[in-house]
């Protein structure tokens, strides 16, 4: 079976392919699921699969998720308010237009450097 490995001699540490890690393992986006986190542990397995193969590409490429112990996970930390003002700013630097300052009601894309409008114009001209 290919990327079945729970030993660790072929890749270094355990591998599995997908849906066939062991009970009491999980993923980053598994743990937050739960309302947990890593807490500073290490990896312990990987689970490894192939991913799609890019346009133009002949080989697909190998993706990999790592594996944490529930056992040694701890709970999220609460957002305080100081970590919500910093939120806030954070995506208030990225709503801000550098070419106009404007503050938008969503992101700027990073593709286009600019506001919508900003951009239009620049295309236009």
């Amino acid at each position: 079976m290919k990327f079945y490995d729970p030993n660790g001699d072929e890749y270094g540490i355990p591998t599995y392919p997908r849906r066939l890690a062991p009970e009491g393992l999980a993923t980053r986006r598994q743990l937050r699921a739960k309302g947990l986190r890593p807490a500073g542990q290490p990896v312990v397995a990987q689970i490894l699969w192939y991913g799609r193969r890019p346009p133009g590409q002949t080989a697909r490429t190998i993706r990999a998720a790592y594996l944490y112990r529930l056992d040694l996970a701890a709970p999220v930390r609460p957002m305080t308010p100081g970590l919500w003002r910093a939120h806030r700013a954070m995506m208030r630097a990225r709503r801000t237009c550098p070419a106009c300052s404007t503050v938008r009601d969503y992101v700027i894309p990073l593709s286009l450097g600019a506001c919508v409008s900003c951009a239009a114009h620049e295309l236009a001209a």
